[in-house]
């Protein structure tokens, strides 16, 4: 069986090129955010079991997805989720939306930085940490911060493959490393 990841490709792709190409009400921003709502909603076990469900039609499926969804949907979105409907890929949703963020942001230079921080930081602690990392990283990042206590102090961030760690748990491994050794 193909892994998820290369069956979503060919249909974030072409979400991809329908939001490019889309009109100025329904703009590659507006996409984005619905396709990442889709993801969400895609990504919850009881719509994937309802959408396995075979007493469920396909048009109760799209009804159900399209009335858990915030954002409007236009007929392409609308297609677009009958499509995957009918083909049984409602599962690939939250992959699909992965793989639309990531083709947004090599079209926007941009990266996705998640930001794990031992304490809560305010917006303008965030603000200027992001700055800090955009000049590091050489590209704007879009920052996911959440909280891990176990840090004991300082920041965590991850932009694709690269870490930059900076934790006081970190600084403590290594230096439990260095006396071992």
């Amino acid at each position: 069986m193909a892994e998820n990841a290369t069956v979503a490709r060919p249909y974030a792709e072409a979400l991809f090129r329908v939001a490019q190409a889309g009109k100025e009400s329904f703009n590659l921003a507006a996409w984005s955010e619905l396709v990442a709502e889709l993801a969400q909603v895609g990504a919850h076990p009881e719509v994937q079991a309802f959408a396995r469900n075979p007493k469920a039609s396909a048009s109760d499926v799209s009804a159900a997805i399209t009335a858990l969804v915030k954002s409007p949907l236009n007929t392409e979105a609308k297609n677009f989720l009958a499509m995957l409907v009918d083909n049984g890929r409602i599962s690939l949703l939250p992959e699909i939306g992965a793989q639309f963020q990531a083709l947004k942001n090599a079209v926007e230079g941009a990266a996705d930085a998640d930001i794990t921080s031992a304490f809560d930081l305010s917006s303008a602690q965030v603000n200027e940490l992001v700055a800090t990392l955009e000049k590091k990283f050489s590209r704007k990042l879009n920052p996911v911060v959440t909280v891990d206590p176990a840090l004991i102090g300082g920041v965590r961030v991850v932009v694709g493959d690269q870490v930059l760690d900076t934790s006081v748990r970190a600084k403590l491994q290594q230096m439990r490393v260095a006396l071992v050794a």
